[in-house]
């Protein structure tokens, strides 16, 4: 499956062909509230997704926060209480078309088994392709991974290092249809078959320049913990630069 998802998002960005930080733009914030219910005889289902992403840029630094909550029930079974946030930076400096970056993750999942989870670590990102309607880019680097997981019903500390490669794009096609979305790939350095995978899809329709309609499909594994999630939801998505 997870073979399939990441396929899937580079065929998506080899298509597609963004609004963009600029001279002029320095603000990002955007809002996605996506959601699904169904609802049948022999009971009911839903899930709940909602993002908040707030992005600056000035001169030659950039700080983005990210925030992310998935809650969901089938009848009164609790099947997702997924938290997460993110603060990063990226410092253009040196080559052309790339820049470091830095990043502190924490991460609690019922569904992923994860009871606390901290990522840091930083590392260097190429720009491949860096347009005002289009952007692709790849980056790699080091992560320490320091969590409390659940591991054959057992509460275990945990602690690894890994290696963190992960490919981002957002494009804009005749500026009515945007799509973005990345894949992460994140194996230990010291243990064998340990990684953490994470792939995001977004599409959205626009209706105005800042409100959209929006859906999104995630797939997340977490081998340690022997644990995945596969999620599609649909809402709205706002956002804006300024």
């Amino acid at each position: 499956m997870y073979k399939f998802l990441s396929l899937f998002v580079l065929i998506c960005c080899a298509q597609l062909a963004c609004a963009q930080f600029s001279d002029t733009t320095h603000y990002h914030a955007l809002f996605n509230g996506t959601g699904s219910l169904n609802r049948a005889k022999d009971g009911k289902s839903y899930l709940l997704n909602n993002a908040f992403t707030f992005g600056l840029k000035k001169k030659s630094i950039q700080l983005n926060l990210n925030n992310n909550w998935i809650y969901g029930k089938t009848n009164s079974d609790l099947t997702n209480n997924d938290y997460s946030t993110s603060l990063d930076f990226n410092l253009y400096k040196g080559i052309p078309h790339s820049y470091y970056w830095g990043l502190a993750n924490y991460n609690t999942s019922f569904s992923l088994k994860i009871n606390n989870q901290l990522l840091a670590g930083g590392g260097i990102a190429y720009s491949i392709y860096d347009r005002p309607e289009a952007y692709l880019n790849i980056s790699d680097g080091i992560l320490y991974d320091l969590s409390d997981l659940y591991i054959n019903d057992q509460r275990i500390n945990y602690h690894t290092y890994r290696n963190s490669l992960r490919v981002q794009f957002r494009f804009i096609i005749k500026k009515l249809i945007t799509a973005d979305g990345g894949t992460f790939w994140q194996p230990s350095l010291t243990r064998r078959n340990d990684y953490n995978l994470r792939s995001t899809f977004n599409l959205g329709f626009k209706l105005t320049n800042w409100f959209s309609l929006n859906s999104s499909l995630a797939y997340n594994r977490i081998s340690v913990t022997s644990s995945e999630n596969l999620l599609l939801t649909y809402g709205l998505r706002l956002e804006q630069w300024f």
